[in-house]
C-alpha cells in the first residue's frame, strides 16, 4: 500500500511530463479518479449503450446520466438525420 501523499506527487510528476503546459493548467487528469470520468466519457460519446457503461462502471443508469449526461458530445447531428429518416421531426 502506498500513501495517498506519495500517489498524488507521482501523478502530479507524470502530468508534468506527457501534458503541454495548457493542459497542465486545465483539469484534465488532475486526479488519478480523473481517467475514470474521462473513461466512462469517452464510451459514453463513442456510442456505448448508457445501460451497459452503467453496468461497466458499477452504477445504475440514472446515477450515470446524471453524472455524465452532460458530457455527451458528437451526436446531435446524427440523431437528427435519424429522426428525420423515420419522418418523426415536427415542421418548424
Amino acid at each position: 500500500m502506498l500513501a495517498g501523499s506519495v500517489i498524488r506527487r507521482a501523478w502530479r510528476s507524470a502530468r508534468q511530463e506527457v501534458l503541454t503546459p495548457e493542459e497542465i493548467a486545465s483539469p484534465l487528469g488532475k486526479r488519478v479518479y480523473d481517467l475514470r470520468n474521462t473513461c466512462l466519457t469517452n464510451w459514453l460519446n463513442d456510442g456505448v449503450p448508457p445501460a451497459q457503461v452503467a453496468e461497466w462502471a458499477g452504477n445504475s443508469v440514472p446515477v450515470l446520466l446524471a453524472v455524465y449526461a452532460r458530457c455527451i458530445v458528437g451526436h446531435l447531428s446524427d440523431l437528427k438525420k435519424r429522426i428525420e429518416a423515420g419522418g418523426d421531426l415536427p415542421e418548424g
